[in-house]
């Protein structure tokens, strides 16, 4: 259910009350100052979370009580698609007088309350964050913002202001169509664990949904810990494939691990896309210096930043709906058969 944005600011007067403390007790809690024993501290700060309550760290003077600065919340800067989406960002910026400023949340809720509550409380012009997926304390701190907020690369659910980006369910149920086209039916699926990679796991859900649908179960699973690399999908794909030997098609969750497979299967001899098909996700460019191009899902990462900036700088207008859905595009490449 989309959050109803409060009405007014929220004040030091409304987290005191749901506290039951004073003022200028909340003050020195949130300015970490004074005596305060541990449980009135830690009062304040529940009160305040769920309040949603961020503190104004600009001077009081400033007309506008905003600065030109746009925060863009992200899970990683090692991921490969990022910088695209950054890059997206910047170039729409470029003539606004709005700049972007990046934190870093490394996939973990706790770290996302903690960049949005530094980030807000210097009152920027607009958050631009990735996913829909939150804790409940960043999401009253993001209703109550009142600033447009862009929740991006994901429109699989409901936005709190807008969403920018693709459906990861209608994603993974189109490879599925094209691999199940392409004649292939002993499918299987490498990728890392999911329990905070939301849009990995939408595609999956949506993968094996399409697959049940055409009476073709997934096959084989392989989940490993850690992040993406070429020598995890290189160990991945030779585990899966000892483990099922006649699996005729492999889906990795990203690129990165879908070209460490395909490096491994051309060092072994195995006729791609004849004896296996492989496909990735994402289009990203590391793919361009391959021996063979791995087929994959382009994710429009370039048109989510540019779309994203240009309803923060009041460029477009939000749509009525939150939505803005842009369609993935299958990229077949040189690993799939083609339709028969």
């Amino acid at each position: 259910m989309t959050l109803q944005r409060p009405r007014r600011t929220l004040t030091l007067r409304d987290v005191s009350d749901a506290a039951g403390v004073s003022e200028m007790t909340v003050s020195r809690v949130l300015r970490n100052r004074g005596d305060v024993s541990p449980a009135t501290r830690e009062k304040v700060l529940t009160a305040a979370r769920s309040l949603g309550y961020v503190p104004n760290k600009i001077a009081g003077g400033l007309a506008s009580q905003r600065v030109n600065l746009v925060a863009v919340v992200i899970p990683s800067l090692s991921n490969l698609v990022f910088p695209d989406v950054l890059g997206g960002v910047s170039a729409e910026l470029e003539d606004t007088g709005l700049q972007p400023v990046v934190g870093v949340t490394n996939y973990a809720p706790a770290r996302e309350e903690a960049v949005l509550y530094d980030m807000l409380s210097w009152r920027p012009s607009g958050v631009i964050l990735a996913g829909l997926e939150h804790s409940a304390a960043s999401r009253a701190m993001l209703a109550n913002a009142r600033i447009p907020i862009v929740e991006i690369m994901d429109v699989d659910g409901d936005p709190i202001d807008t969403a920018v980006g693709i459906s990861h369910d209608r994603a993974g149920r189109e490879m599925a169509a094209e691999i199940l086209r392409a004649g292939y039916r002993r499918i299987g699926f490498i990728g890392t664990h999911m329990p905070e990679d939301h849009r990995a796991r939408k595609r999956l859900a949506g993968f094996e949904a399409a697959l049940a649908d055409a009476g073709v179960p997934l096959a084989a699973r392989e989940f490993y810990q850690g992040g993406s690399s070429l020598a995890k999908g290189r160990e991945q794909t030779q585990r899966i494939l000892a483990r099922e030997p006649d699996l005729d098609f492999l889906y990795y969750s990203n690129d990165v691990i879908g070209a460490g497979g395909l490096i491994w299967a051309r060092e072994n001899g195995l006729d791609i896309p004849g004896r296996l098909g492989l496909a990735g996700f994402n289009g990203v460019d590391l793919l361009d210096g391959l021996p063979v191009r791995l087929a994959t899902t382009d994710a429009r990462r370039l048109d989510i930043g540019r779309r994203a900036a240009r309803i923060v700088a009041g460029k477009d207008a939000r749509p009525d709906n939150g939505i803005v859905a842009l369609s993935p595009t299958f990229l077949p490449g040189d690993t799939i058969r083609r339709a028969r």
